[in-house]
């Protein structure tokens, strides 16, 4: 019997002295030294994590700029195709007007015979 009483006085002891070390490793002083030694080592990876994507969203607001841009040049152009049709018939316009004015003195060179005597006034 008393061999009974001893192992239950050793499994209280056991037990008591468990609970004790689980108090002691979670205590709240315990936890936040863990916490401060967990944002110790990951706090500069989180730092360059956060500058890498600082980096990459100027990069990508420069890119979007740029698309923006290409696209309300494009919608411009469209947008003048207008102007463009104008100044096609204006040139070719232009171009029957030079043609005309060739023909036409190509006409007057030809009408005036090759050695006339000058006249005189």
């Amino acid at each position: 019997m008393e061999d009974q009483e001893m192992q239950l006085k050793v499994r209280r002891v056991s037990d008591k002295f468990t609970e004790s070390m689980y108090v002691l490793a979670n205590e709240p002083s315990v936890a936040l030294y863990r916490l401060q030694e967990h944002v110790r080592r990951s706090l500069p990876e989180l730092v360059q994590h956060k500058t890498d994507m600082q980096s990459w969203e100027e990069q990508s607001q420069g890119a979007i700029y740029s698309v923006e841009y290409a696209c309300s040049a494009v919608k411009s152009m469209t947008n003048s195709s207008l102007y463009f049709k104008n100044i096609d018939g204006l040139l070719r316009q232009a171009i029957n007007m030079k043609e005309q004015i060739s023909n036409s003195q190509g006409r007057s060179l030809h009408d005036v015979p090759p050695h006339a005597p000058p006249t005189s006034s």
